[in-house]
Parts: structure tokens; sequence; C-alpha cells
């Protein structure tokens, strides 16, 4: 229970990744405040977390919307008593897998400005009210792209990129406030909504896709969605008190090296091709 008596709001709790942040940070013992624009996904995950034992509570916050999230972070305040963690996963649509050459400006820099706005106004309310505090923790999340260079990910990776800088210098900023601002990395995880609504839909050509992901790895496996919660609840504990201003990478290595040409091999024979 190393979340014992934190209060914890998250961002796109309806969401899938969103949804399991929210399960791990209620069975670490944190009293939990999930947001989002539907009302049935992030109820669905409130009883969830009720019925085995947790607290939870529910509330239609606009990530994008200032006022609204504003308004959302002082009433835990009240309510609450304090602000411990905040987490960002607000859902962002992305074009991918088209040319940077060829890809519309917009459908480029959309998800550029969508993902820094909600990112960047959730953090800036929450840390008003943190630096009061004098602590909190504010984590975000995002993917490989945002570490290394990747191909056809549009202006998703533009995002990523982003969002890990607004990181860091937030922790900057806020260190001297007892605050901490880390960011993670995901790979991708396979049992996430997006991937298995895609499996579901193109069966073939996601096996395929997913084969490629998965030899890009270090690991040769990619993260669950478990990988990327359980991080997240290890670094908005007090065990985390000294890690700040970073990224955790949680990809299983990927952005470290593309590893594609690496085989599992028997003692003695040759690694590469």
């Amino acid at each position: 229970m190393i979340l014992q008596n934190k209060n914890a709001i998250i961002y796109g709790a309806g969401g899938s990744l969103g949804g399991a942040v929210a399960r791990a940070f209620a069975k670490a013992g944190a009293r939990v405040f999930l947001t989002g624009y539907r009302m049935e996904s992030i109820q669905k995950v409130a009883d969830e977390i009720v019925r085995a034992g947790g607290k939870a509570e529910v509330a239609i916050v606009d990530g994008y919307d200032e006022n609204a999230v504003i308004a959302h972070l002082e009433k835990v305040r009240r309510e609450a008593g304090s602000v411990d963690v905040t987490y960002n996963g607000v859902d962002i649509p992305v074009v991918q897998n088209i040319p940077l050459t060829e890809i519309p400006l917009d459908d480029y820099v959309r998800p550029v400005m969508l993902t820094v706005r909600t990112r960047f106004l959730t953090a800036k309310a929450a840390a008003k009210i943190m630096m009061e505090q004098r602590s909190g923790v504010i984590l975000s999340i995002t993917a490989t792209p945002g570490g290394i260079g990747y191909p056809y990910t549009g202006g998703f990776a533009a995002a990523c990129a982003a969002v890990e800088s607004l990181s860091r210098n937030l922790a900057s900023e806020l260190g001297p406030y007892g605050i901490r601002v880390v960011n993670i990395r995901s790979g991708g995880s396979p049992d996430s909504a997006v991937f298995r609504e895609a499996i579901e839909r193109v069966p073939a050509v996601m096996e395929e896709v997913l084969r490629g992901m998965e030899g890009d790895t270090m690991l040769k496996k990619l993260p669950p969605m478990a990988d990327i919660a359980n991080t997240a609840v290890f670094l908005a504990s007090d065990l985390a008190a000294s890690i700040t201003g970073v990224t955790v990478d949680v990809t299983s290595g990927t952005t470290a090296a593309l590893n594609y040409r690496v085989k599992l091999a028997t003692f003695g024979q040759n690694f590469t091709d």
C-alpha cells in the first residue's frame, strides 16, 4: 500500500491505459479521482475499484478546458485536503503511416497542439496547488517515438518529444517546491484497447505489425499495460523520492537501440545477421 493516504487525479481514466493506472493506484492505497468526458467509461472503472475495496470518485472533466480542470482540482483539494498525484493519459487522435513528405500540415500539427494543450494545462493547474503544499507528483505518458527516430509516426512523434521536454522543464522549475515531475515512455501495450480493436479489425496485418514491434525491442516482447501502471505506482510513491526530471523508459529497450537485427541464438553462434 505504498500510496496509502495519497489523493490521485487521473485524466483520461476511461481509456484502457488510464483505467489500468487508476486501478493500480487504488490497489496501492490511493484515493483516486477519475476524470474523462464519458461518464459510462469512468464509472465502470470506478465501480471495479470500489468492488475491489478501493476508493474512487468520478467527474466529467474536459482535459482541454483550463477552467474545468482548475475547478475540479480545487474541488478535490477542498474535499480531500490535498492533491498528491496527477497522471494525464488523455487520448489524442493521430494520423500515422504516412511519410512526412506526404502528410497534410493539419494532420501533423493537430496531435502536437492537442497533446501539449492538455498536458500543459493540467500540469500547470496541479503545480499551483502543489507549490502551496510543498509536495506532489506530476506524471505524464509518451511512447517510443519520443526518444528515437521512428518512421511514419507523423505528428505523434513530435507530440511525444514536446511532452518529454515539458516534463523536464517543469521538474527543473518545481523541484525547489518539493514537487517531482516524471514522464513514462511506453513501447505500446498489445492488451490496450487501440491494439485489441486493431487486432479484431485486421488480424493478419496486426500480427505482422506486432511481430515487427516486438522485434525492435531488446526483450523481444512489448510491455503490457500492467507494466506501465506499476511503473506509475512506483514513481508516484515515496520510494521514488529522488526521481524527477526524467523520462522513465518502459519500451522493453526499444529506444536504447532498434534490435531488429539481433536474434535469439545458442551459445557460440553469431547473434547478428
